[in-house]
């Protein structure tokens, strides 16, 4: 007599077993991959602009300062405030522009500046021509400390040239934007506003340069954003007593930038 109990042969287990197996791997494999990061950049990279000025008298005429990205109507551009120049010399015809597209001739496109959150560094342009592909906001309030994002500009783009890099980077801590120096002799005007203005930045482990300020950080999967970098700002809040902080960067939550597009009617 053959027993068929399950706890005294283990041939039906096994039967089991293999079966519960190809149901998994059947289920897998009817569902779509998740986008890589790779499929990511690609898709956000006609999003992300540079940031400057053109004076053609000037020698090189172009002057990269930042970075920005295309949000809303796809006629505006998200940057840090302190990207863009608080004065253009209007004799010599200097204009504010956006670089749109890469390489050794990106396309050049008239900006003009309509918002601007000073407190949380932030500034919102307009762009001439056709509109470009809008990122998504999302809600960096759900963002998490140990979570892994990544974030796309030009780093030292006087240098490298207008060629968009990606880096990855894990939200290190949420941490106040400006921290009180221990000598009162290192106060200063901007560093007690902020003091008086204080909020919450994501602290990244990754390195960001001169350039990649007002970089989309992003969702590697969805290209969805929530922050952006600031390298200044912030920096100068938070390590105004170091020589040479390296290793350490910040982004501002996407969430004050949905209210200052919200201010301007976006």
């Amino acid at each position: 007599m053959v027993d068929d109990c399950t706890l005294c042969n283990p041939a039906p287990r096994r039967r089991a077993w293999r079966v519960t197996m190809m149901l998994c791997i059947l289920s897998v494999a009817g569902q779509a991959p998740a986008d890589t990061l790779p499929d990511t950049v690609a898709r956000l990279k006609a999003s992300v602009v540079g940031v400057g000025t053109l004076e053609r008298t000037r020698r090189p005429p172009a002057q990269l300062l930042g970075t920005g990205f295309v949000v809303g109507d796809g006629r505006h551009v998200l940057s840090n405030a302190h990207v863009v120049p608080d004065k253009l010399d209007k004799d010599k015809q200097e204009s504010l522009v956006v670089f749109v597209g890469g390489g050794p001739a990106p396309e050049v496109r008239l900006a003009t500046k309509v918002a601007e959150d000073l407190d949380h560094d932030l500034v919102l342009l307009k762009i001439s021509e056709a509109p470009l592909p809008a990122l998504q906001l999302g809600d960096s309030a759900a963002v998490r400390e140990g979570e892994v994002y990544a974030f796309t500009g030009f780093p030292l783009g006087a240098v490298l040239g207008l060629y968009p890099v990606t880096h990855r980077g894990m939200v290190a801590a949420i941490t106040p934007m400006a921290v009180p120096p221990a000598n009162a002799g290192q106060l200063t005007p901007d560093l007690l506003r902020r003091l008086q203005a204080n909020y919450a930045v994501f602290q990244l482990d990754a390195t960001a340069y001169p350039g990649n300020s007002g970089s989309p950080l992003y969702d590697m999967a969805t290209g969805t954003v929530m922050g952006i970098v600031n390298k200044i700002f912030v920096q100068e809040s938070k390590e105004n007593v170091l020589h040479k902080p390296s290793g350490i960067s910040y982004a501002m939550p996407i969430n004050y930038a949905k209210e200052l597009l919200t201010k301007a009617g976006l």
